[in-house]
C-alpha cells in the first residue's frame, strides 16, 4: 500500500530524528533527483555544509529541521518515500535519491517513490515558503482547540471530507486517517458543513484528535517505515471501516461500502454515516 505519510508517521519520524541527530554537524549532501530541491545541488550542499541540527519538529505532513545558523531544511516525503537513518559503514538502502552525512559518519537517506521535497530556506524567509506558509494548525498542537476548530468551520460550504483533507485548514490529515475519523463522528464524507449540528462538530473534533493519537501511540501505520526502518504498529486490524469494504460495521454489523467522494474513495457504514 503506497500512500502519503500523514501526521502520525511524520510526527514519529520527527521525534526520532530530533533525538538522534540534534547537535550533529552536516558534512556533505548528495542528491540524484534535483527536482526535489529548491536550488541547484552545488548551492544546496554549500549552504548546508557545516550547519548543525538545532531541532527537528513536524507540522502536518512536513518535517521542519532547524539548522544553526539561521536556516530550515523542510522535508516532505510525498507518496511512499522512506527516510532512513544510517550508522558509519552500515549498508545503505539499494535505492535512494538524497543522502545527508554528518561529520561523525552517521546520516540519513531518502528514497522518493513519486514526488517529494527537500528545501533549504533561510529563517527569515520561512513565512514566505509557498509550500508550508499556509499550512493549518495540526490537530495534535495545543492551539488546536475546539474554539479554533469551530472558527475554521464557520462560513465554509464544502463537504466535510474535502475540508479535512485541505492542508490549509488542518495540517496532517490525509485520506488514510479521514476514514475512521468520519466514522467515529458518524458523519458521511459528503455532508455539507452548514448542515452539521453543534453536537456533531464536537464529536468530529474529538474524533480527529483521538484517531490520530491512537495511531501515534501504536507507532504509526504498519505500511510505513520510521527513521530506523521499523514498521508501525497500526495495522489493518486497527481500522474500523477504512479499507474494509464488504466487511461488517464494528458498530451495527451493516456491510461497509467503498464509495467515490470527489477525487478520493471513502469507506463508510451506510447506516451509521447517513448523508441526510
Amino acid at each position: 500500500m503506497v500512500v502519503v505519510p500523514e501526521l502520525p508517521e511524520i510526527a514519529i519520524i520527527a521525534q526520532q530524528m530530533n533525538e538522534k541527530t540534534r547537535g550533529k554537524r552536516i558534512a556533505c549532501v548528495d542528491d540524484t533527483q534535483p527536482k526535489n530541491l529548491n536550488m541547484p545541488i552545488q548551492e544546496f550542499t554549500k549552504t548546508a555544509k557545516g550547519k548543525v541540527i538545532a531541532a527537528v519538529a513536524s507540522k502536518g505532513k512536513w518535517l521542519f529541521v532547524k539548522l544553526d545558523p539561521a536556516y530550515h531544511m523542510l522535508i516532505n516525503l510525498g507518496m511512499g518515500a522512506e527516510l532512513l537513518y544510517f550508522e558509519p559503514k552500515q549498508k545503505l538502502p539499494e535505492k535512494f535519491q538524497f543522502k545527508l552525512t554528518f561529520t561523525d559518519g552517521t546520516g540519513f537517506t531518502i528514497h522518493f517513490w513519486w514526488f517529494g521535497y527537500v528545501h533549504l530556506v533561510r529563517q527569515r524567509d520561512l513565512p514566505n515558503h509557498k509550500l508550508t506558509a499556509q499550512l493549518g494548525i495540526p490537530p495534535t498542537d495545543k492551539s488546536f482547540t475546539l474554539e479554533h476548530f469551530k472558527a475554521l468551520l464557520a462560513d465554509k460550504k464544502t463537504g466535510i471530507k474535502s475540508f479535512l483533507l485541505d492542508q490549509k485548514n488542518i495540517a496532517g490529515i490525509g485520506n488514510v486517517y479521514a476514514q475512521d475519523t468520519l466514522f467515529r463522528a458518524k458523519l458521511h464524507p459528503n455532508r455539507k458543513i452548514p448542515t452539521l449540528t453543534e453536537k456533531e462538530i464536537n464529536s468530529l473534533y474529538k474524533a480527529i484528535r483521538e484517531n490520530l493519537n491512537r495511531s501515534i501511540k501504536r507507532g504509526g501505520a504498519a505500511f510505513e517505515l520510521d527513521f530506523y526502518g521499523s514498521k508501525g504498529g497500526f495495522t489493518a486490524d486497527d481500522f474500523l471501516v477504512g479499507y474494509k469494504a464488504g466487511k461488517p460495521c464494528p458498530k451495527c454489523g451493516m456491510t461497509i461500502e467503498k464509495i467515490k467522494t470527489g477525487s478520493t474513495s471513502s469507506y463508510i457504514c451506510p447506516r451509521c454515516q447517513k448523508l441526510e
